[in-house]
Order: C-alpha cells, then sequence, then structure tokens
C-alpha cells in the first residue's frame, strides 16, 4: 500500500474519507483478515464489565503490561475520546480453536497469530496517518507482554524503561473496555467463547480481532 505521503490539510482530506476507509477496510483484507468493515465510532461498544473480566477471575496478565489494565486506558477516557472521532476499521482473523487454548503444544501458532493481528493494526494505523489522517489509533487482540515479549522476565515500560517493541505494541481491544463478542456478532460474523477450560474439538472456530479508529 505504499505511495506518496500526502500534505496535512485542517480538515485531514475530509472529502477523500469515504474512499479512504474502503480502502483501508481492503487492506484488512489484503493483509489476511477474514473479514472487515467499517463502522461508526460511535457504535463502538464500550463497556466496563469487559475490564472486569481481566480482574475476576485474575487473568494472568493483569498488572505485567504497559498495556494491560490497570495500566491501559481506562473505558471512560476511551468513551470520551471516541466522542471525537467518527468512523473505524474493525476486522477478524479466524484461526483454528486450538491455537486459542492455551497448551504450550501450540504456543508459537497461538504468539503467531495475535502477532499477525498487531502487524495489521500497525499498518492499517500507518496507512491512516500516511493519508493525512494523523490522529489515527488502533487496538490489537491479547497482551503485548506476552504476545512479543513471552521469552524475556518482565515489561521493560513497567520498569521506567523504552519498549522493547515501542512502535508495534497496543492495548488490545479488550483491555480498554471494548466489546469484542458484541461487535464481532453485530457484524453479522459468528464467534465462539474460548475458556481455559474449552476443548477446541467442540468449538468451530477462534477469532482474534483488531480495531483502527481512523477519523
Amino acid at each position: 500500500m505504499a505511495g506518496m505521503i500526502d500534505r496535512i490539510t485542517t480538515d485531514m482530506n475530509e472529502a477523500r474519507l469515504p474512499g479512504d476507509l474502503e480502502k483501508y477496510r481492503g487492506y484488512a483484507l489484503e493483509l489476511g483478515a477474514t473479514n472487515s468493515v467499517i463502522v461508526k465510532a460511535g457504535d463502538i461498544p464500550v463497556d466496563e464489565r469487559i475490564v472486569l473480566k481481566c480482574r475476576i477471575p485474575r487473568c494472568f496478565g493483569y498488572g505485567t503490561s504497559a498495556h494491560c489494565p490497570p495500566n491501559a486506558l481506562k473505558p471512560s477516557e476511551l468513551r470520551e475520546l471516541l466522542k471525537s472521532y467518527r468512523w473505524a476499521v474493525f476486522f477478524v482473523l479466524d484461526v483454528p480453536p486450538e491455537v486459542i487454548v492455551r497448551d504450550r503444544a501450540t504456543i508459537r501458532e497461538r504468539e503467531a497469530a495475535y502477532q499477525k493481528i498487531f502487524n495489521m493494526v500497525n499498518k492499517i494505523e500507518s496507512a491512516a496517518f500516511y493519508d493525512g489522517h494523523y490522529l489515527a489509533f488502533g487496538f490489537a487482540a491479547g497482551s503485548c507482554r506476552h504476545t512479543f515479549c513471552s521469552q524475556h522476565e518482565d515489561c521493560q515500560a513497567m520498569n521506567g524503561k523504552r519498549c522493547r517493541i515501542s512502535l508495534r505494541s497496543r492495548p488490545s481491544m479488550e483491555a480498554v473496555g471494548i466489546d469484542v463478542y458484541k461487535m464481532v456478532a453485530s457484524s453479522g460474523w459468528d464467534v465462539y467463547p474460548i475458556g481455559s477450560n474449552a476443548k477446541p474439538e467442540e468449538i468451530p472456530k477462534g477469532t482474534l480481532a483488531g480495531i483502527v479508529i481512523v477519523q
């Protein structure tokens, strides 16, 4: 998707926005997304109960990353920020259920799947930035700490040092309170709950999601 970098305009290329949104939706598919859709920022469901699920029962990643609760952007903060935005591109990646179920035998495949979502978010956000939508930002899936730095003892950013992957790391959608299950179902796509006791043979597929709020 590389091309000429556009100059910044006071309206962030408003006239071109509809075409750009469709371009980013298609770009998500090119990058490997199973489905993608343009959504209104006001329709993004943000709910404090999503972050509550990070605490009860306590997620193994809770408090271990600069981008995981309680360190991530708060749902109330995101809800307020979204009032200044109108459009976003939401996408999903379907994966075999055994990749999502936590099993040491599939840890490499699991990390690769989550890294793919981060890569999609990074690339789409970057494309929007260079198209003049310079306030675009995105959220990925899963903990960046366990997706990229699982072989390290800690998250450097938590110790006041520079993040090892500062330009790639993002909070997950769930970490900031976005109801991903609701968004996927509302988009007309199938999604299934996969918990710690899930059996892969009983689940049709796994689903990972990402979003880029464009303008």
